[in-house]
This record gives structure tokens, sequence and C-alpha cells, in this order.
């Protein structure tokens, strides 16, 4: 861990589950010297200090920000790219710009932007849950899951060793993806699921013909395929926007693998539905 982490002052903009769950984590182990959280409801910041995962609470951005060492933006994508676009004169020399947004080219492009003074680096840490907000934040929700840095051309050694720091701190591993190549691998293991998901549920839907049985008999097959269905649409309207050709590929491979599982059903061609249906089994298995 970097030296100077434990006596940084860590601001935390945005206090739902991933900001609040990353103060949570952070106050609870003692990692930093402070933990200041930035949210838009004066509401949100009460519940924060009341579960202790803040130490200080505002709604002025300028003012949670100015003497932060670190600052983290823990808010939607679009969110985060209209305040990479102000925040900048806002930090003191040296301090370090963090993301966790779920897309990294857009916001990265926006990162290079930032005046020579502040320091970027890309960040997405690969957990969550459907339920969004303060109240379903834990500390425990970053442990031994996936941290993807994206550190910029421009982002100084010193800074990503402090971004580092943070990640080793909360428990989580560090893994270092440039943009692209993040955006095109979780278009396919992230936001990909989720498009299916949603197509399920509405065919489903459809099938049901407002037959209310259908719902029912959905059991845990139908439960754990469709889990994702019921995430954050504005989170995913925003991954959606700024990671549509990704996604839009991601869409068009899965359209091929259906429509050739739709087509040996078709002949009834028992033994390449069998095929392909082992090839899957046998990926999964090796995975998890």
């Amino acid at each position: 861990m970097e030296p100077g982490f434990a006596d940084a002052q860590v601001t935390i903009v945005g206090l739902g589950l991933m900001g609040g769950s990353l103060a949570a984590a952070l106050t609870s182990r003692g990692a930093c010297r402070r933990v200041i959280g930035v949210a838009r409801r004066p509401s949100t910041l009460r519940t924060a200090l009341d579960l202790r995962f803040i130490h200080e609470g505002t709604t002025d951005l300028q003012a949670g920000v100015r003497q932060a060492d670190l600052v983290i933006l823990a808010t939607p994508v679009r969110d985060i790219l209209a305040k990479l676009e102000i925040i900048g004169p806002m930090l003191k020399p040296g301090a370090v710009v963090l993301d966790v947004g779920s897309t990294k080219k857009a916001i990265c492009e926006a990162m290079a932007a930032l005046p020579s003074h502040v320091q970027p680096v890309g960040g997405h840490p690969m957990c969550g849950k459907e339920s969004s907000g303060l109240t379903m934040a834990e500390p425990e929700l970053y442990q031994d899951k996936v941290f993807v840095l994206a550190p910029l051309p421009r982002t100084e050694p010193a800074a990503l060793r402090l971004a580092q720091s943070l990640v080793q701190a909360i428990g989580a591993r560090e893994v270092q993806l440039d943009p692209e190549r993040h955006d095109r691998l979780v278009a396919a293991i992230s936001h990909l699921p989720y498009m299916l998901a949603v197509s399920l549920v509405n065919a489903v839907e459809s099938l049901a013909d407002g037959d209310d049985l259908m719902w029912q008999l959905a059991a845990g097959g139908f439960r754990d395929t469709s889990r994702v269905a019921a995430g954050d649409i504005r989170m995913m309207t925003d991954i959606l926007m700024t990671n549509r050709p990704a996604i839009l590929d991601a869409l068009h491979e899965a359209k091929i693998q259906l429509s050739q599982l739709t087509e040996r059903l078709e002949r009834n061609d028992m033994e390449g539905l069998a095929k392909a249906m082992l090839a899957a089994r046998n990926r999964r298995l090796e995975m998890f």
C-alpha cells in the first residue's frame, strides 16, 4: 500500500450502493485519515453519518473535494462525465481523480481533458447488486472482487500507486486494462447479460398473455437467468449510451448464436443442439 494512503483524505462523490460500500469499507478498516461524502440530498448524508460510513458530508461538491488527496466519482456514467467537466479547478495540485463507472473509453477521454495539476485514473470494480441505494451498501461488497484500473498515458506512477492502495485497502484485486479493451470485454460479460435478461422477461410476459400462473410457476432457473433485469435503469441507460458499439457487437453475436439454436431445433438436429449445449456446459464448468 502507498505509504501516504493512511494519511489521505478521500472524498467520495455519490453515496449509492457503490460509493456507500466504498466509504463503509474505508471507514470500517481505518484505511485512510478521513472519508468525506458528497451527495445531493442532506438525508443521504445523515444516513451515511448515522451508519458511520463517512466522517463528514456535504451537498457542496467544491467544499467536499477542495482538500481531497483522492476523489472518487461514484455516480452514473453520464453524471461522472458532467462532473469531470467542472471538477478540475476545484482540486488541489496533485489530487487524484478515480471513477467507478461501468464504461471506460468515454470517461477516460474526459479525464484526459482535466487540468495538468490533476492526476486521473479510470476505474471499474466488477461487483454490485440489483438493488441500489445507500441502504443496500455493505463494507464487504468489494472483498475479493476484481477492480479494473485504467491509467491514462499522463497518469504519474505516484497517482497510480494511490489508486492501487485504495484497491488493496478495500480487499479487491487489481487488474489493469486499457479503456477500449475494457469496454469490449464488459460488453460481453456484463452488458449483454442485462440485455438478454430484459429480452427474457419481456418474452415471457408476451407468452404469458395475461396468464399470471406463468409467473407463479417461475422457479430458480428463471430467477437466476432474469436476475439482472431488475437492475438500475438509469445506470444501464448510461452504459448503453457510452458503450453502444461494443454492446451492439455483442448483441449481434448473441443473435447469431440464438438463430443457430433455433435453426437446429427447427430441423430437429438434436446432435447439433447437444454439441452446442455441451460446449457451453463445459466452458461454464471451467469458469466457475
